[in-house]
């Protein structure tokens, strides 16, 4: 990032909201197509209105450890987080480098017997949950040829090697049809039961908890485990983190919610894996 980048004169108390706004006007618009998603829910958990200084290094480990689950996207979104926190401190926003409380880890071998035996289980899920994903389903293939007719437009273009447009559609194309996989993957292995059948199923350790957030609109999986057990790079978090108190003890369907520091956020189960 070159010096005329940095804004000159910064407030001291210039907040999340302002400091992601000054960040993406830095950088390429197709950098800012993929990251104005993800730094939008970093400064929506601690809120817009935020300022930068106040933020700890042990509020954002404990952000790391409880917001983001064990996959590529996980990583990619630590990544830009990380980026993001670089340039506030470079920028005079924060007094240490938060950035260094990021721990990007490996993501699991995809190979473990760990993982083999996860594909394997049986998602319990509602008829209305399964519709859901089906309709949700539906509507992501629809997107398909909207897609490859965005590559295909920026691809005329035929000067490669700055062709953002053609980068932002590849970048989205290849978000689509991960997502795809998931559901393709959730469908394949659902256990369809009744809503009646599901009473008194309740979430407890050991189990996976598909949920959705009724902010962003992502799905997330998350196994509960004793604390010694907790590894959120395995999307095993503790039962007392905040997300595991909030979800022991659930029934699929339930809307539940979590304190974050900008607010309550609100969650709905999908479904529920036993163990």
């Amino acid at each position: 990032m070159s010096s005329k980048h940095k804004p000159q004169n910064l407030d001291p108390a210039v907040t999340l909201g302002e400091m992601a706004n000054l960040y993406l006007s830095t950088i390429s618009s197709a950098q800012a197509s993929e990251s104005n998603q993800e730094i939008f829910k970093f400064i929506t958990w601690y809120g817009e209105e935020r300022q930068v200084a106040s933020l700890t290094g042990q509020e954002i480990a404990n952000y790391c450890d409880q917001f983001i689950t064990p996959t590529t996207k996980s990583v990619q979104h630590l990544n830009i987080v990380k980026v993001f926190l670089a340039y506030a401190h470079k920028c005079g926003g924060t007094v240490s480098n938060l950035s260094a409380h990021i721990r990007v880890k490996k993501l699991p071998n995809k190979n473990s017997n760990t993982v083999a035996r996860k594909s394997e289980d049986r998602i319990i899920i509602t008829t209305q949950g399964y519709e859901e994903l089906e309709r949700k389903l539906a509507s992501l293939k629809e997107e398909r040829p909207k897609i490859v007719e965005e590559i295909r437009r920026a691809a005329a273009d035929k000067d490669f090697r700055e062709n953002a447009p053609l980068e932002a559609a590849r970048e989205k194309q290849g978000h689509l049809e991960g997502q795809i996989r998931d559901i393709e993957n959730t469908l394949k292995r659902a256990k369809i039961v009744e809503s009646a059948d599901v009473q008194g199923l309740r979430i407890s350790i050991g189990d996976t908890a598909t949920i959705f957030d009724t902010h962003s609109g992502e799905r997330i999986a998350y196994t509960l485990v004793g604390p010694k057990e907790a590894n959120i790079t395995q999307g095993r978090i503790s039962i007392v983190s905040p997300m595991g108190q909030a979800l022991f003890n659930k029934e699929v369907g339930t809307v539940f919610e979590v304190n974050a520091p900008s607010g309550v956020l609100k969650y709905k189960i999908l479904a529920i894996s036993k163990s």
